[in-house]
């Protein structure tokens, strides 16, 4: 059975003014003729993606969409009508993200992270930036401190909301964030908190104890590229040390503790200096 949306590997079964014919051994489907390889056999397998042509007829292509079903993609916005916003999905037919599916209205020449899927009532292929209601919190496979895989689908007044281990419904908040982010942006993180209703609060910096070795180890680094001292200190404002070293105050804190403690810093009126 042809799967809408997907990539499928497709015998060639016959050639038609039109161009190939494809099968998966149940269905036809057409590879127009401005998609067909310089070389080719009644018989060979292509690999293709199958999606719905103008006129809602499946078709195939060997373009390559910048998402499938069930993936998301920052994708730009081209043009709002009455049925909603066009995306750019690097294909001929834009990707239609009904207003029922837009999180916040969609503006033309703006990039908005986008969820694809199969709307099982038409059979069309759909976009979507709500992408809260594709997450999954019930069931967390992730605990407290662990490292995880994160994607920024939006930045709104309470911070960068992400996608999870590419499963879960995580935010961080803008008192934790110390560098600019935006959507679309990968990066890793680790779970700082899981609230009883299973959201999760997620900082870039590795939380609590386990924090402390790598942002140490960073505070020394910068020590050696400024000569052995940093005049930053307790009394310094939590903006200064944010603007020089990318960490909130109680990181800078707790790191330098730990390398006092060490004897491989000392603490001055001034700033800390190498040991």
């Amino acid at each position: 059975m042809l799967q809408i949306g997907k990539y499928q590997h497709l015998t060639i079964e016959r050639q038609a003014p039109p161009g190939l014919y494809l099968s998966d051994g149940e269905e036809e489907v057409l590879l127009p003729n401005k998609y067909i390889p310089d070389d080719f056999r009644l018989g060979d397998t292509l690999e293709v993606f199958v999606y719905k042509d103008h006129l809602e007829r499946p078709v195939a292509t060997t373009l390559k969409p910048l998402l499938t079903i069930g993936e998301m993609a920052l994708l730009n916005c081209t043009d709002v009508t009455d049925h909603g916003a066009f995306m750019d999905w690097g294909m001929e037919k834009q990707l239609l993200v009904p207003f029922r599916e837009q999180a916040m209205p969609l503006k033309v020449d703006v990039a908005y992270m986008v969820y694809l899927y199969l709307d099982e009532k038409t059979g069309r292929l759909v976009g979507s930036t709500r992408i809260d209601r594709f997450l999954d919190n019930e069931k967390l496979t992730v605990e407290r401190f662990q490292e995880v895989e994160l994607l920024i689908y939006a930045i709104d007044e309470q911070g960068a909301r992400v996608v999870v281990n590419e499963n879960h419904q995580g935010l961080i908040y803008h008192q934790d964030i110390f560098e600019e982010l935006r959507v679309g942006d990968q990066l890793k993180g680790y779970v700082r908190k899981i609230r009883p209703d299973n959201k999760l609060d997620i900082v870039l910096h590795a939380p609590g104890y386990k924090g402390i070795a790598p942002n140490a180890q960073y505070i020394l680094d910068e020590l050696k590229q400024s000569g052995g001292k940093l005049d930053l200190h307790d009394k310094s404002t939590p903006e200064e040390i944010r603007d020089r070293l990318g960490l909130s105050k109680k990181s800078f804190k707790k790191a330098i503790g730990q390398l006092y403690k060490e004897r491989q810093v000392r603490i001055t009126e001034n700033g800390i200096e190498l040991l």
